[in-house]
């Protein structure tokens, strides 16, 4: 992705709105097994967001509370590293108390990854997203969580279920698996390993172990410096769109 494209998805403009415009809660996502609600930001309907309060999230046993949090986090790396593959996504007191704010993709919402995985034209942003999900140890990556944007470009929303210490991927992108992994992939991990875990992404983890276990799924890609592949074929989410 060019800068001049990462600027675009994170002009100051946008991120104000997020940051501050008027809430308006349109409505409830379906299909959601948390509280997930479509928003507006302008009060005119011109940007929307979806909101993930604290207050709607379902107790899991494997992850602590605050799911919002690491859908923030997910935000964080994905821009700390370059790759834009998570739409903006903010820490915003909402109508129903905190939670995470992300920037609305208006996409074709009858593609999704298994419509598109053969399509040239999208494979450098399906694996950034796969990469990205190796990194931040995704635990849910549905083909319907892969959208393509008006823009063109494929974005990867719902991250919430991400970063857990133990290595809990399970996703529908193993397409790639055994594949090198691209030059300009590997050169932003190594910038990014070589500086650390943004304060940005550290703060809104869990605890020590889980902002180690990122950096050590780092060393992963850029010692092996191919897509791992899964022998087990177990890794996969359910339902798989």
């Amino acid at each position: 992705m060019s800068e001049s494209e990462r600027q675009h998805r994170n002009d100051p403009e946008t991120l104000h709105a997020l940051y501050q415009g008027p809430l308006e809660v349109l409505g409830r996502m379906p299909w959601s097994s948390n509280g997930t609600y479509l928003v507006t930001l302008d009060g005119e309907g011109h940007r929307k967001a979806i909101y993930k309060p604290l207050r709607g999230e379902r107790p899991l046993w494997d992850f602590p509370s605050g799911l919002y949090r690491r859908e923030i986090a997910a935000y964080e790396l994905s821009d700390a590293l370059g790759w834009g593959v998570v739409p903006p996504t903010v820490l915003r007191n909402g109508p129903m108390g905190e939670g995470s704010l992300q920037l609305f993709v208006e996409a074709d919402f009858e593609q999704h990854y298994f419509t598109v995985s053969d399509d040239v034209r999208y494979r450098a942003d399906l694996m950034a997203i796969c990469a990205f999900d190796i990194v931040a140890n995704n635990t849910d990556r549905k083909s319907g969580h892969c959208l393509i944007g008006g823009d063109g470009r494929v974005y990867g929303i719902d991250n919430g279920l991400s970063f857990h210490a133990e290595f809990k991927l399970r996703t529908v992108l193993w397409d790639y698996a055994g594949q090198d992994i691209p030059q300009p992939l590997l050169e932003d991990l190594a910038r990014l390993r070589a500086a650390g875990l943004p304060a940005s992404v550290a703060d809104l983890l869990d605890d020590d172990e889980e902002r180690e276990a990122c950096l050590e799924r780092m060393d992963l890609l850029l010692s092996g410096r191919r897509f791992p592949a899964d022998p087990t074929g177990r890794r996969y989410p359910w339902p798989l769109v």
